[in-house]
């Protein structure tokens, strides 16, 4: 294995109802969990996402409405998928734009707690993108020499990444196999939410990145205009996004109790 592990390494992928953060779901999801001993564990569930699978994503990855309305729903799964990650970094292929910020907001919506304060994140596509621009399925003929069978599965795409991951890692010499290298390699701009609502600037200060603010930097804005935040809170952002803006809020005002995760679910509920 060319990957020097010290914690446990999760390679995963989803397929989903669409590509909104804050309002698609996941119908798939496959995990491989890699050991730094070497030894793997893999898992893969569909899943019920208990909206409509619109005809043209279907198109692409192949789950049905029908195929999945009698699997478990996401907030059934969200304990076992918490456990299986827990203690471990995150890979996958585009997974810091989409994947990682779409489980993030299952998670939370299920109440179940979600962070990557203690993490690494590795994005097999970024570190692909700035070797050799192109998509899962020629990086897998470019790295391994393989045709990918089953593109658009997430089974298939996971282990996939995996292989290019390990590949890449033999294939250039300034690519170091440690994790700590491979999620540096794997990050554009330093994010302080998943979504990119939130940046950071030079001197490690949360900043906007949208709207009237962009570019000023967040606890200014919400000393300033407190009703920014109300307004963040109540229209559809992330539920990361709002998890991370309330707890840059309450840096500045320690005497205000953070909401529980419980809190921010209903709300969410109210909402639909």
């Amino acid at each position: 294995m060319n990957l020097k592990l010290d914690r446990p390494l999760v390679f995963f992928d989803l397929e989903t109802t669409g590509t909104q953060i804050a309002t698609d779901r996941i119908v798939e999801i496959s995990i491989l969990k890699v050991y730094p001993n070497g030894n793997k564990e893999s898992r893969t569930w569909l899943v019920n996402p208990e909206i409509e699978i619109p005809e043209n994503v279907v198109a692409i990855h192949g789950i049905t409405n029908e195929k999945v309305v009698n699997e478990p729903v996401f907030k059934e799964l969200a304990p076992t998928i918490s456990k299986m990650i827990e203690g471990a970094d995150l890979a996958g292929f585009n997974s810091n734009r989409f994947d990682i910020p779409l489980l993030a907001e299952e998670m939370l919506r299920a109440g179940v707690n979600f962070d990557m304060n203690d993490r690494k994140a590795i994005d097999v596509q970024v570190i692909f993108h700035k070797k050799e621009p192109r998509n899962l399925t020629a990086g897998y003929k470019f790295y391994c020499g393989k045709d990918l069978i089953g593109a658009h599965g997430a089974e298939a795409d996971t282990n996939a990444t995996y292989e290019i991951l390990e590949a890449q890692i033999e294939k250039y010499d300034d690519i170091e196999s440690d994790v700590n290298f491979l999620s540096g390699i794997s990050s554009h701009n330093k994010r302080a939410d998943f979504a990119g609502f939130i940046l950071f600037d030079q001197d490690g200060e949360e900043i906007f990145s949208f709207g009237k603010y962009k570019g000023r930097k967040v606890r200014d804005v919400l000393r300033q205009n407190p009703g920014y935040y109300s307004w963040i809170q109540n229209a559809d952002f992330p539920l990361y996004t709002k998890k991370v803006l309330t707890g840059i809020k309450d840096s500045t005002n320690p005497k205000k109790q953070i909401p529980s995760l419980e809190d921010l679910q209903n709300k969410f509920n109210k909402k639909i």
